[in-house]
């Protein structure tokens, strides 16, 4: 019998009429690349790792599933989807049997080919995307038709496990490959052309890519942004089937760039949540249950406990970097020990990815390091807009925000800038346009501004402001909420 565990790490594998592509995690049928998800083809390979001898349902679902629990039932829909893709029973065929009582067992004969070009750098998948199906689909479909998109977004939004997921779909279908080109911790720009080269194994350089047909993806381009602009349309304009991907916190300004923002996951009104059930059904919900049982065993949502976790996910925006180092602290913590300290702007969240760039291990880093990017104008603006508790208007920021030391003029420019650098969002409903800090930036922002020794001044102004708006009296405002705990 052939050892299927070495096949899978050094050579093709191929049964019947179908080449199963480890390293690209693609299943082909005479040569033809087959619609497969992820799980399914996660299954097959550990069944064929394994091929000959019977794979308990408790060990294929440790090994699919590592971070999640889940049913036998799940197990059992995903192996009759796998067994339809291969025409299991039909002309006799038969691949994966199940043994009643014990598992499952793949029956076919494996048999080596030699090893294809390799045709992806990208990394496995260790965890589930969650909530980012449609949004995944929506980047395939742009790059279909676009040759070069931006996925645009704030620190820790998903922005790189978007372009990772619609890369692992996209596999197959370039005869170059996909590529990741990892630009974060590149400082200098002029090194950009080099790192590009020696991660496609380019030995004459750039030229080489003239008659590639190749999805090029450059994840966190915004370090080296006027450098990856540029290089991005030397690319477009030097290999016409050329597909690039970015992903980065502003937009590039290339000549061919398609914008895609990136939005959090969902966190629905709460008055849309009734039940368990209902709040399980928000993605955001979903990433904090996967996450707090990564490191607390048997963690579920009470319906004790609907109103808390949904609080925890708004006041995190969703943003699935936060949610991650916050269900970190779950299990010191609890729900409602999480949601304290998130009320009172638990910010820094140390414990994060340590094999993460430094400026994504807390969601703090990831916010210093777009701050340390601004000017000292665009810092003043930023720190100053986060007295409004919700959404503004234009007009009412200039007035609040502005003076003899920040004329007008220089905070609409700085405005602009933030919302470019996506501290800053902006909400349109019909014709009226308003603008928002997220909770997080806020927080953020608000420590900064009580360091400058502003706050009460700011304070003063908001309350002045609100109260016109409102026709009352000033004394009766409530005033701003203190400097967050941010440490």
């Amino acid at each position: 019998m052939l050892n299927a565990g070495a096949v899978m790490n050094d050579l093709q594998v191929a049964f019947g009429p179908f080449i199963l592509l480890g390293r690209q995690r693609l299943l082909c049928h005479n040569d033809r690349p087959l619609r497969l998800g992820g799980r399914a083809l996660d299954i097959l390979q550990v069944l064929i790792e394994h091929a000959g001898a019977v794979v308990s349902p408790q060990v294929l679902m440790i090994r699919v599933w590592p971070s999640s629990v889940v049913e036998a039932s799940t197990l059992r829909v995903h192996i009759a989807a796998l067994r339809r893709v291969l025409g299991h029973g039909q002309d006799g065929q038969r691949y994966i049997v199940h043994v009643p009582g014990q598992g499952y067992r793949f029956v076919a004969t494996l048999r080596p080919v030699p090893l294809a070009p390799r045709l992806h750098n990208l990394p496995g998948r260790l965890t589930p995307v969650i909530g980012r199906e449609a949004l995944i689909a929506s980047v395939v479909a742009h790059l279909s038709g676009q040759r070069c998109v931006t996925l645009v977004g704030p620190a820790g939004i998903g922005k790189t496990t978007l372009a990772l997921g619609a890369a692992q779909s996209l596999l197959g279908h370039y005869a170059n490959g996909v590529w990741l080109v990892d630009v974060a911790t590149l400082s200098d720009p002029s090194h950009l052309p080099v790192l590009v080269a020696n991660t496609l194994g380019l030995e004459a350089g750039l030229d080489e890519l003239s008659g590639w047909q190749a999805l090029l993806v450059f994840d966190s381009g915004e370090p080296v942004l006027d450098g990856c602009r540029r290089l991005v349309d030397r690319l477009l304009a030097a290999a016409p089937q050329l597909t690039i991907l970015v992903t980065s916190r502003e937009p590039l300004g290339a000549r061919e760039e398609t914008l895609l923002p990136v939005p959090g996951l969902s966190v629905p009104a709460l008055w849309d949540m009734h039940s368990v059930d209902q709040v399980l059904g928000c993605s955001a919900v979903q990433m904090l249950v996967r996450c707090a049982r990564a490191r607390q065993q048997g963690f579920n949502v009470r319906e004790q406990d609907v109103q808390t976790v949904h609080d925890i996910c708004r006041r995190l925006d969703g943003i699935p970097l936060a949610i991650e180092l916050a269900a970190a602290h779950i299990d010191s913590l609890g729900l409602v020990g999480l949601q304290a300290q998130l009320g009172r702007g638990f910010l820094r969240l140390a414990q994060g990815r340590r094999t993460a760039v430094a400026r994504h291990q807390s969601l703090y880093a990831a916010l210093d390091w777009s701050y340390g990017r601004l000017s000292k104008v665009e810092q003043a603006v930023l720190q100053r807009l986060a007295v409004f508790k919700k959404s503004f208007s234009l007009d009412a920021a200039l007035l609040v925000i502005s003076d003899e030391g920040l004329p007008e003029q220089l905070t609409l420019g700085a405005i602009s800038r933030l919302l470019a650098t996506s501290l800053l969002t902006l909400e349109v409903s019909g014709e009226v346009t308003r603008y928002r800090l997220l909770h997080t930036t806020r927080a953020y922002a608000l420590h900064k501004l009580e360091c400058s020794g502003e706050l009460w001044t700011l304070e003063q102004r908001y309350r002045r402001h609100m109260g016109r708006v409102r026709g009352l009296s000033v004394v009766a405002l409530e005033p701003v909420e203190q400097m967050p705990d941010v440490g």
